[in-house]
């Protein structure tokens, strides 16, 4: 079996990083191909010995990509293609199909009910996805959560098999001398109770609920570990309620999979098990999450965790994950919580059951087992040859170049057709 991953970028991430540790589990040679964005993820992947190739896609309407991924597919001889994230999804199926491919299988890592990977679904949206997902073999969903959200949409039950994230737990068990290495070279007092975050600062994160809530607790400090278009508006805030030596935006931070501390360009920063260890609470505001990797990686760490949301845990009964508690999307909410263990001392807390129950290593086991059904399901699934263009000419029998692919980020207000 030969599998080729394609997805739609390889910047730091959670899906991204949840790739790079199948990978390395995955008992079947496997290569990856990106739409766009190499980035350090990609730079991971192939230090581990995986090939990473580049297709140099240029945006969502960049329709002259479908040829040269439908040719690189065709060309690898591959048995199998898994594709992760929309675009990737949405090319990466049509592209598999026109080159011949005997099984697709999709993952949905960041399907919410009002939003996919941070940005609104529209009706446009929605009938792209679905349409090209009748050309998969199997759409892997990461939560039952997920895998409810797709029946509402009209994927058959036959077609969606789930499979949980997972992670390494070993890489972000608490380190006392971390801690204390983080705090010093952040210039935080080694007593202060330090909340932290991790997270694309994006509108559907409402890390503006954490930033607010903090500057409402005096002497408190927050770690704030991601990057995106809010950095600067939650810096403003930060300073406007006079917090700004309090509130740390520390960008972009890897580590997830190689534990390796970063010097970026702003100087020292952890990575996030460093970060873990630094903190005594962890936040998750988000309201709308398809899994909830951060949580975990806290659990992992002995945190107590406030979570928006998080079906990883709420699936579960609430034995599994005792430090974990839900708040609602309210900034008093949020303080008074934090007040309130700030009082208690937190301290830290046993490894609970939900974080040895995600364990990486199971989830390439189940994934495995979905990529055999897939080809068993379809043994002779092959193309025939008129239905697959020749070479040369292939792009004539491509979708014209009129044609439009609808982009979250430019769609309308979603439409009146219900999510749940």
């Amino acid at each position: 079996m030969k599998v080729l991953h394609v997805i739609t970028d390889l910047d730091v991430g959670g899906a991204e990083q949840q790739l790079r540790l199948l990978l390395r589990r995955l008992p079947v040679p496997c290569e990856v191909l990106t739409l766009t964005s190499p980035g350090p993820v990609a730079e991971g992947i192939q230090a581990d010995g995986t090939p990473v190739t580049h297709l140099g896609m240029t945006g969502n309407r960049d329709l002259t990509a479908l040829p040269r991924l439908t040719r690189l597919i065709r060309d690898g001889g591959y048995d199998l293609v898994h594709t992760h994230l929309y675009r990737a999804c949405v090319y990466g199926r049509v592209a598999a199909r026109l080159a011949g491919v005997r099984a697709v299988v999709a993952t949905e890592h960041s399907l919410g009910d009002a939003v996919i990977e941070g940005r609104r679904l529209t009706r446009g949206v929605r009938t792209l996805y679905r349409a090209t997902e009748r050309l998969g073999t199997a759409t892997v969903a990461v939560s039952d959560t997920v895998a409810a959200r797709l029946r509402r949409w009209g994927v058959p039950e036959q077609r969606i098999h789930v499979v949980p994230n997972g992670i390494e737990a070993h890489r972000f068990g608490f380190d006392p001398a971390a801690r204390a290495l983080v705090r010093t070279r952040l210039g935080l007092p080694l007593d202060a109770f330090v909340v932290g975050g991790a997270g694309r600062l994006v509108p559907g994160k409402r890390f503006d609920v954490l930033v607010r809530a903090v500057t409402q607790l005096p002497g408190v400090h927050l770690l704030l570990a991601g990057a995106g278009p809010e950095r600067d508006m939650l810096r403003r805030m930060a300073e406007q309620f006079g917090s700004g030596d309090r509130i740390h935006l520390l960008g972009e931070r890897d580590g997830a999979v190689d534990g390796a501390a970063a010097d970026g360009p702003g100087g020292f920063g952890p990575d996030i098990p460093g970060l873990l260890s630094a903190i005594d609470v962890f936040v998750s505001p988000s309201p709308d999450e398809a899994f909830g990797l951060a949580v975990l990686e806290a659990l992992a760490c002995g945190l107590h965790v406030l979570y928006g949301s998080c079906p990883a845990v709420d699936e579960l009964p609430a034995d599994q994950a005792p430090g974990a508690r839900h708040f609602g999307l309210n900034v008093h909410e949020l303080a008074t919580a934090l007040r309130e263990l700030r009082r208690q001392g937190p301290g830290r807390l046993p490894v609970p059951p939900v974080v040895r129950r995600y364990d990486i290593t199971r989830s390439a086991e189940a994934l495995l087992s979905v990529y055999e059904q897939a080809l068993a399901d379809t043994p002779a699934r092959r193309c025939s040859p008129t239905a697959v263009p020749p070479r040369q000419g292939r792009a004539a029998a491509l979708p014209p170049a009129s044609v439009s692919l609808p982009d979250p980020a430019r769609s309308p207000d979603p439409s009146p057709i219900s999510n749940r």
